[in-house]
């Protein structure tokens, strides 16, 4: 009896500590909220970028990849609790997310506090990168910056007059803040700035003081809009009739669903972070192949995203040889590697990943829905001079 208790705790033992050795990634999301689907994507794509980088094995050092998640519900202190819950009770190595820039800015302390390693992943606001930075903190998304002097190279120009019209949190801020910043060079001029709750779903007042702004005014007229989640501001704005001003909608790429509302405006033009058939490369081909072979569909704009997260993770893994963060700070600092979207390379200087954006012109084609986003330039790294924020 003695004898056979001894052997079952030698073999919990050993249980544990082949637990131990696995490679633990926390990946830290809006699973629940307005940005589910963006949620559900980058997941996706999380899981799809370690099997393409380990080639189906989820081992990279001879250690196994396991992948935990944690719900933020988009809501700040709870982001903040589940990365201290992964980082402390859950000993996981590193971390990726969140979907939303407010909780994003809510978790960079806590990865500062515990010394590991977020890869943050969708989360845009120029100051996740920037102001609110920490060493601890990488991200594989492009910023607001990034955002703002595509679009503005898609849009500016001598004698162009824009209104922006964009949610009022972190997100719509620091990305009209870039965008105006962005524009300074171009010619063109920002003559209005709108920003209303991100909850909005009626636009009618503030597309009302946007016309009243814009009416009067010389030169060639947009309307850029800068939105996530619900509310189709594009849409309803559109069937008040801007035209009759002379002003134009304009705005950057986004998921698949709200290209719906790209079909009403065709060449419309503007900049987008992905758009499955732009890129033209190995890993974007494996990407769209497997994800119509699994789900039918084409990889969306954050499946893309979470890849590139996911591939990160496996060769800062690799390249470092360790999972001791300050060997990965290390190994990450610089660091280039392949993505669907091509090369990425982390910047040392505040460690946002360098890509390349698409300018779009959008046209209506047969059998699909939406408005396509076809390409008019491709905008690599050397053609967009991102500012260094931090």
């Amino acid at each position: 009896m003695k004898n056979s208790l001894i052997a079952g705790v030698v073999a919990v033992a050993a249980m544990a500590g082949a637990a131990s050795a696995d490679i633990t990634v926390a990946h830290i999301y809006g699973k629940t909220g307005p940005y589910e689907a963006y949620a559900k994507q980058s997941h996706v794509g999380l899981e799809m970028g370690i099997e393409y980088a380990t080639q189906g094995t989820m081992e990279v050092n001879g250690e196994k990849i396991v992948i935990i998640e944690k719900d933020t519900q988009l809501k700040p202190d709870i982001g903040k609790a589940m990365l201290e819950e992964a980082y402390g009770d859950d000993e996981v190595d590193l971390a990726v997310g969140p979907v939303s820039s407010g909780v994003a800015l809510a978790m960079l302390p806590v990865a500062e506090e515990y010394e590991k390693i977020l890869i943050v992943e969708p989360a845009v606001a120029d100051s996740i990168t920037g102001a609110n930075w920490n060493r601890y903190i990488f991200r594989t998304s492009r910023n607001s910056s990034q955002d703002a002097v595509a679009n503005a190279i898609a849009l500016g120009g001598a004698n162009v007059q824009i209104a922006t019209l964009a949610q009022d949190y972190a997100f719509g801020r620091d990305g009209v803040s870039a965008f105006r910043e962005a524009l300074a060079s171009s010619g063109a001029n920002i003559a209005h700035e709108e920003y209303v709750p991100t909850d909005t779903t009626d636009f009618t007042a503030a597309a009302e003081r946007i016309f009243t702004a814009m009416k009067d005014l010389d030169g060639e007229k947009k309307l850029f809009i800068i939105w996530a989640g619900g509310g189709n501001p594009m849409t309803k704005i559109n069937a008040m009739d801007p035209s009759r001003y002379g002003i134009e909608i304009a705005t950057g790429g986004n998921i698949l669903a709200a290209l719906k509302a790209y079909k009403e405006l065709p060449g419309m033009e503007g900049a987008t972070y992905y758009y499955y058939e732009l890129p033209k490369n190995p890993v974007n081909d494996w990407l769209v192949e497997e994800h119509f072979k699994r789900f039918d569909t084409p990889p969306d704009f954050f499946t893309a995203g979470g890849m590139a997260a996911g591939i990160a993770v496996v060769e800062a893994l690799r390249k470092a040889g360790s999972t001791d963060t300050d060997e990965l700070i290390a190994a990450m600092e610089g660091m280039s590697w392949d993505t669907p979207k091509g090369t990425m390379t982390f910047r040392a200087e505040d460690h946002q990943a360098m890509q390349t954006m698409y300018h779009f012109r959008t046209e209506v084609q047969d059998g699909k829905d939406y408005g396509v986003p076809v390409l008019v330039r491709e905008l690599g790294i050397d053609d967009l001079p991102v500012p260094i924020r931090n």
